[in-house]
This record gives C-alpha cells, sequence and structure tokens, in this order.
C-alpha cells in the first residue's frame, strides 16, 4: 500500500495550494519543515520548498548552543525574503541541496557548512489528525488563525499566526513524521545525536515542535505592514 512521506514530490494540489493571492499581496510556499535539536545544543529547521513563487528552492536555519543564528540559502532572492520575515545574525549563500529516499525513508542535506542526513520515520498522531482536514482547509489562513490558540497550549512554542518582520505570516501544517535519526556536522563539527528543539528555536514568532519531525506546510506570507 502506497505511504505517503516527506519525500514525496509535488503534487497537482500542492500546486493549488500554493498560488499567489496578488488581490491581498499574499505569496505562499507550499513544502515541507524539518526541525530537529542534537546533543551539541545545536538546533536546525530545514526548508524543502517545492512550490513557491522563486520557484523549488531549500534553505537551512541554524541556532547554535550559544545562541547564534545563521541563514544558509542558495541565492539572493531567497536571502531578501527570509531575511525580510526572520533574524539572523549571520548569512551564509551557498549551494544548498536536499536529496530523499523513499526506500530508506532519509533526507540528505548538502548546504556548505552544514552537512546532515536524517531518517524519518512514522506519522505521528497529529499527523493522522491533520491528514483528516481537508488540504485547502488546512492551508487556509482563517483555519491557521482559527487553531493558533490550540496549538500555543498544545504544542509549546509553536504558532500557526503571527507577526515577523513588520508582515503577518501563517502556517498551515497538512501532514507531519518523525524525525527518529540525526547525523551531520555544523562548521567541521560533529552534531551528536538527534535530540528535543529545546530551547526554542528563535528566528521569528514561532518555533518548530520540541520533538524532532518533518511537517508538511503551506506558509503564507502578508504584505508589509502599513
Amino acid at each position: 500500500m502506497h505511504r505517503p512521506w516527506p519525500g514525496a514530490c509535488p503534487s497537482a494540489t500542492g500546486a493549488s495550494l500554493a498560488r499567489v493571492d496578488a488581490s491581498e499581496g499574499r505569496r505562499r510556499f507550499a513544502g515541507h519543515i524539518a526541525g530537529m535539536g542534537s546533543t551539541s545544543g545545536v538546533r536546525v529547521v530545514v526548508g524543502r520548498w517545492l512550490r513557491t513563487p522563486l520557484g523549488s528552492f531549500a534553505d537551512a536555519m541554524v541556532e547554535d548552543a550559544a545562541g547564534r543564528r545563521t541563514l544558509v540559502v542558495p541565492r539572493d532572492d531567497v536571502r531578501e525574503v527570509i531575511a525580510g520575515v526572520y533574524g539572523f545574525d549571520e548569512v551564509v549563500r551557498t549551494p544548498v541541496r536536499v536529496r530523499t529516499d523513499p526506500v530508506r525513508r532519509t533526507w540528505t542535506l548538502d548546504a556548505g557548512p552544514l552537512q546532515l542526513a536524517l531518517t524519518v520515520g512514522e506519522r505521528t498522531a497529529l499527523g493522522t489528525l491533520l491528514r483528516l482536514v481537508p488540504p485547502a482547509v488546512a492551508a487556509s489562513t482563517a483555519f491557521a488563525t482559527a487553531v493558533d490558540p490550540v496549538a500555543r497550549r498544545v504544542l509549546p512554542g509553536v504558532r500557526t499566526r503571527g507577526v515577523s518582520g513588520g508582515r503577518t505570516e501563517w502556517y498551515g501544517a497538512l501532514d507531519q513524521h518523525a524525525l527518529v535519526a540525526l547525523d551531520g556536522s555544523w562548521e567541521g563539527v560533529p552534531l551528536g545525536r538527534l535530540a528535543d528543539v529545546d530551547p526554542p528555536v528563535r528566528f521569528g514568532f514561532s518555533s518548530t515542535p520540541r520533538r524532532p519531525s518533518v511537517t508538511r506546510v503551506v506558509t503564507t506570507i502578508g504584505p508589509p505592514h502599513r
């Protein structure tokens, strides 16, 4: 039986979810967010974006044990969008590549100073619940606004609606799988074993879930506030 997993290719549904709402100046980014901690104290958020106004791309956000926040991006247009919404102490521009293996259920990230090999586990209980919601509803800004109070109580540090960089942003979660193993390095230093995202990352108004996971999302970014 076919089991969708977070290495799957974008579908027609994904394309429709990622449409730009030009009438309101909103931009939608459809893909996956992988959030993880490590026993070294380094926490990492990887974005694998399949359908966006900028085309497909991947990026990574790294917060080390001392709290230094680094954005790793492949292009200047990606940097402008992400750094315009989130806060970083440093930006590194380098090719960022994510390879997925559906048989071994792995993600491999090659991003200059950041090297990762991730093993994806089974769908989480939250992922099972998310799949009960029609995708168009789950991806909507209205739904993200409605469930934000619940997300804050159930998943400490997680928000589905908030303001960052002078823009309102919404996270629409459609599915989630656990991360079960990590091997990698940051700036040449081994990360150690997989660990919870603790303390929460501080790039924007929301962290990823505490438990390491890969979440299928549609992120909507609004226009600058006036």
